[in-house]
């Protein structure tokens, strides 16, 4: 809710205004004809209902000022603080397949690459002994085929017994399944040529963010050698209290603060208990429109989690006050009534209406200030 003090600015500045001759609201379209109060006062029409603005609809869309229903639904405010991170899908650590001194390493920290590219370049012993295996293994399903052919040509001249060939048979098929997983094996071992170099490649694209060796070093086999990040594909990452997995859903937007200024962001997952040890719930989200802020950069966010579905809501820049007393203004006809009304929480841009208002009244929300400031112009001409 508006301070007191703002208020009664914005009704000294409203009736600056007025006293010009410059209120819209309080004139005709045409802006030629005398103000409305005026216009009555001369004519002797009756004086507007205590707590009653008098405004046609013609001057209420002058003024600017917006006529909402009243929203149902409470809800919460809970407040976020996070940090941007790449994608799960768009950050790798290229690690050694096999264990060997590396012997080039062909990056560095900030260097941008592509998916393929070599990072270093590894000699392995093991990865010559896997490479040996699949040469071997190679040859014998070569003798294992060429000695079914012959057995099968002889068995056809009757020099073979059937059985025979069937044997020969089942060895070359064999030997062939020995062929598929001894080049598995070459394949995930990254490939290495017959003296056991090998080159550890990028899966991604992107951009180097740490290389974890060098030249005549050591890598063992699933030691990081480097790590890629692309970070044109990021999204935000906050840690909330346990209690949110239950408020907060997919596809619910919320309000995010970073280096930059603030921006929309939508929820596109929510993991209760990631946290670790802590039990926080991590929310995933990501900007609605526009580039999100660099991976690693701080961000803070503020999130409306949904409340009671009979509550009532009512957008915040609608709650007025008026001499201590919060009210709203609600249509009626020919203009607005104050009503007084109890409210609760706010969050998100909008105040719980605890009491005052049954949920069916249209109120005005934007420009409402400046029927206070009228009603209370209003009420000193009554007081003279």
């Amino acid at each position: 809710m508006r301070p007191f003090q703002t208020h009664r600015a914005l009704a000294g500045a409203a009736v600056a205004v007025l006293a010009l001759g410059g209120a819209v609201f309080l004139l005709t379209r045409d802006g030629s004809e005398p103000a409305v109060a005026e216009a009555a006062e001369a004519e002797g029409a009756p004086e507007a209902p205590e707590g009653v603005v008098l405004l046609t609809a013609e001057q209420r869309q002058a003024s600017g000022i917006s006529v909402v229903a009243v929203g149902r639904g409470g809800g919460g405010e809970v407040r976020l603080s996070g940090r941007v991170e790449p994608m799960i899908d768009a950050r790798a650590a290229v690690a050694a397949p096999v264990g060997g001194r590396v012997e080039r390493v062909l990056v560095a920290p900030g260097q941008a690459v592509r998916a393929g590219q070599v990072l270093a370049v590894v000699v392995s012993g093991d990865a010559a002994v896997i490479r040996a295996d699949a040469d071997a293994a190679s040859a014998s399903a070569d003798a294992a085929r060429s000695a079914y052919q012959r057995d099968r040509r002889l068995a056809e001249q009757g020099v073979v017994a059937r059985q025979d060939v069937e044997t020969a048979h089942a060895r070359y098929l064999g030997a062939e399944a020995a062929v598929r997983a001894a080049r598995a094996r070459v394949a995930a071992s990254g490939a290495p040529n017959a003296s056991g170099r090998l080159s550890v490649t990028t899966p991604i694209s992107g951009v180097v963010t740490s290389v974890q060796v060098g030249p005549g070093g050591f890598a063992a086999q699933g030691g990081v050698v480097a790590e890629v990040a692309d970070p044109a594909r990021v999204e935000l990452v906050f840690h909330a209290p346990p209690l949110a997995a239950a408020q907060v859903r997919v596809g619910q937007t919320l309000r995010a603060q970073g280096p930059a200024g603030e921006f929309d962001a939508v929820v596109i997952g929510v993991a209760a208990g990631a946290g670790g040890e802590s039990g926080a719930t991590v929310i995933r989200a990501r900007p609605v429109e526009g580039q999100a802020p660099p991976a690693g950069a701080s961000v803070a966010g503020v999130l409306t989690t949904t409340g009671a579905s009979d509550g009532l809501t009512v957008p915040t820049e609608a709650v007025q006050t008026m001499e201590g007393t919060a009210v709203v203004f609600v249509q009626v006809e020919g203009g607005f009534r104050a009503a007084p009304v109890l409210t609760g929480r706010q969050a998100g841009g909008r105040t719980e209406i605890l009491r005052g208002l049954d949920g069916e009244e249209r109120i005005a929300a934007a420009g409402a200030f400046l029927l206070k400031a009228q009603l209370g112009l209003g009420d000193a001409d009554h007081g003279h």
